[in-house]
């Protein structure tokens, strides 16, 4: 596990970036954080790295944003409003654990409640932001290079 202190939202989307960029086909990065922790920025970032100029926001309303023209495609999932395992199966999560391109899934805990993080092979990385401050984040991720 690797500890990053960022100090401002542009750090944490730095961090994001460097994942963008080592990022390899397949990869789900599971994403925790309590609201307003910076989850999305990190997502923008990643975002970024992969090469993708849209607008990257949160889908938690639409449960999943899918963005395009990168050097590989971004599934941005958001699993805020899914409360039982029950609805996270119907949602088909399971579809986004072998991703045709990268998935990003936040609240990844709540797949925990489904009976364990369902890692797909090697090809999941935990990350877990924590607030510390109003500008300050502890990043806490499984290493990879990034």
């Amino acid at each position: 596990m690797t500890t990053f202190i960022s100090h401002s939202p542009a750090e944490t989307e730095a961090l994001g970036e460097k994942f963008g960029r080592a990022a390899a086909y397949g990869l789900v990065i599971a994403l925790s954080g309590d609201l307003g922790a910076g989850k999305t920025q990190f997502v923008r970032g990643l975002a970024r790295g992969l090469e993708i100029s849209g607008r990257v926001h949160s889908p938690t309303y639409t449960l999943v944003n899918e963005y395009g023209g990168g050097r590989l495609k971004l599934f941005h999932l958001d699993l805020y409003r899914l409360e039982t395992p029950a609805q996270i199966r119907s949602a088909g999560i399971g579809d986004f654990l072998s991703p045709d391109g990268v998935a990003v899934i936040e609240w990844a805990e709540r797949l925990e409640a489904e009976g364990g993080r369902r890692k797909a092979e090697n090809n999941t990385i935990a990350v877990n932001i924590e607030i510390l401050s109003e500008t300050e984040r502890k990043i806490i991720y499984d290493d990879f290079g990034a």
